[in-house]
């Protein structure tokens, strides 16, 4: 049986769904029991835990210390790739290839996956030969969100004659659909090689209704419509999937196509820029930006780690590989990771994702009050942490091709996956609150010890130390801020380096409790739908 398009343990039966299960509730026991173990310690055995909370401080401060070098490293390369010019480097690039013959037996080779060790520029491929796909799913989105992103396509740099552009609408939004899209292909239906608006039917037996439908339908319309009438070549095709309220920052597809001529096994690559949430920024709720820009920092020092890195948000890949996959799933919530999960299943494990050192921005979650600002940003980050689906999608595919996987790579993600998400939904909850514990239920036979006098000293210090990450994080925050509008004063910019001491809060609120929320609902089978993220620009 092909394994490679599970969404939940329901579309399997017998014992593969048993197995399936199974593993679907391993995260949300393991953050439980987790928690549950060191409270009832806490009771019977306040002094392990004492220790084992002096213990766990000072891992917090060696990881903050090794996630702030990363940061840095990151930062430092996101500053060089900003200035470099890539349209020049494509440019020149291109020359060297005009000096070469066009070697199609060779470009077939790396798209194979035969040489692994040639890059598509050594063979000749220039990226005036490219193809560039974007596909712009969206839903109740307004008409001058889509409009601002279409026109950041336009504002790229990038010759709009290499550019095939799909607004992927949903049909179920109905009339409001139905002139969005007439609206955007007056604007600016001849802007581009070929635009494309899509309506997604509703209903589909099997789909979900979330972005991965919408936009394996809308990628389905552009082959049978544009690709395959035109008979263009799938070895020069890059897709690219924006969530609707980007804004790309000029040079982006140049920066795309430079990369995928240059990296050996450009074919078994996704492509991941850095997302910053800088639309709204100077008007969001100061919780909102806290939030956003723990998650930059996050996807940065991923950047740096790139055996760790996953397609996250807008990113970008081959259509080669969208072929040989079947396009995205359509039964599942996190289609931005698991189209990678997709990729390194099908390829046995040779696929990664290479990253790209230029900014793409979207929106601050923003409502129309704070009170439903909290609840949409606690629906939007509970949706990210919804991604823990693929773990047992993960381990389940791994048991099953054990013999024919790369073990390395896919078990290493693996373990990093699991880590990821136990930190996240318990690593804030020890800190803020198993580390009274000991003196809360440990009664008089702790609190004689001088262990229990020592303890609430030695975690401050150690927590003070860690505000070195806080404090180095305010600063990388408040450097990549765009240029502040007029009507605020400078008075703005420092309080928003103030709002880090939100930190400790904001990481518990909007971190640690979404993401126990959505293993406790794996564990239960309450399988999530897709929150559409309110898209509010004051």
């Amino acid at each position: 049986m092909n394994y490679l398009k599970i969404g939940k343990a329901t579309d399997l039966t017998g014992k593969d769904y048993l197995f399936y299960r199974f593993l679907e509730m391993l995260p949300g026991l393991f953050s439980l029991v987790t928690l549950f173990v060191l409270l009832v310690l806490s009771y019977f055995q306040p002094v392990w835990v004492a220790y084992f909370m002096i213990a766990f401080d000072v891992y917090w401060l060696l990881l903050v210390i090794y996630l702030a070098i990363y940061l840095l490293v990151s930062y430092f390369k996101l500053k060089k790739g900003k200035e470099i010019n890539w349209q020049e480097k494509c440019e020149n690039l291109s020359l060297e290839s005009r000096k070469k013959v066009l070697d199609q037996e060779l470009i077939s080779k790396i798209e194979n996956n035969e040489n692994r060790e040639t890059s598509l520029a050594s063979a000749g491929l220039c990226w005036e030969d490219l193809i560039q796909v974007v596909i712009l799913p969206n839903a109740f989105e307004s008409a001058e969100i889509v409009r601002t992103c279409l026109n950041s396509l336009l504002n790229d740099g990038f010759p709009t004659k290499q550019m095939i552009v799909v607004v992927a609408l949903e049909a179920r939004c109905g009339d409001l659909a139905i002139e969005k899209g007439n609206l955007m292909q007056k604007e600016f239906g001849d802007r581009f090689r070929n635009f494309l608006v899509t309506y997604h039917p509703d209903g589909i037996v099997g789909e979900l209704k979330g972005k991965g439908a919408n936009q394996a339908w809308a990628a389905k319309q552009v082959k049978s419509q544009i690709i395959d009438p035109e008979g263009l070549d799938s070895a020069k095709i890059l897709v690219s999937v924006f969530d609707i309220d980007t804004i790309l920052s000029p040079g982006y597809f140049y920066c795309l196509s430079h990369k995928f001529l240059t990296v050996n096994s450009p074919y078994r690559s996704s492509y991941q820029p850095i997302p910053v949430f800088h639309n709204n920024i100077w008007n969001a709720p100061f919780f909102s930006r806290v939030a956003a820009a723990s998650n930059t920092f996050w996807q940065m020092m991923m950047q740096v780690r790139q055996e760790s890195l996953v397609t996250y948000s807008s990113h970008s890949m081959t259509y080669r590989a969208l072929l040989d996959i079947g396009f995205w799933s359509t039964n599942m919530v996190s289609e931005d990771s698991r189209i990678f999960w997709n990729c390194l299943m099908y390829y046995n494990g040779e696929y990664r994702v290479e990253p790209l050192y230029h900014l793409v921005s979207m929106d601050i979650t923003a409502d129309k009050t704070t009170r439903l600002t909290v609840r949409s940003l606690y629906k939007q980050q509970r949706r990210w942490a919804w991604g823990v689906e693929s773990l047992p999608y993960l381990m389940f595919n791994t048991i099953k091709n054990w013999k024919n996987l790369k073990k390395k790579p896919v078990v290493g993600h693996i373990l990093v996956q699991i880590y990821g998400f136990h930190s996240w939904a318990t690593n804030a909850l020890i800190i803020a609150v198993i580390g009274w514990m000991p003196m809360i239920l440990g009664g008089d036979r702790f609190n004689s010890t001088v262990l229990s006098g020592n303890l609430p000293a030695i975690s401050s210090f150690l927590m003070n130390l860690a505000m070195i990450g806080m404090v180095l994080s305010a600063i990388i925050s408040s450097l990549l801020l765009p240029k502040r509008p007029k009507q605020y004063s400078a008075w703005k910019n420092i309080a928003m380096i103030l709002e880090w001491v939100c930190v400790p809060i904001t990481i518990i609120i909007f971190g640690a409790i979404p993401c126990l929320d959505a293993q406790i609902k794996l564990l239960r089978g309450k399988y999530m739908g897709f929150w559409i993220t309110p898209k509010i620009r004051n």
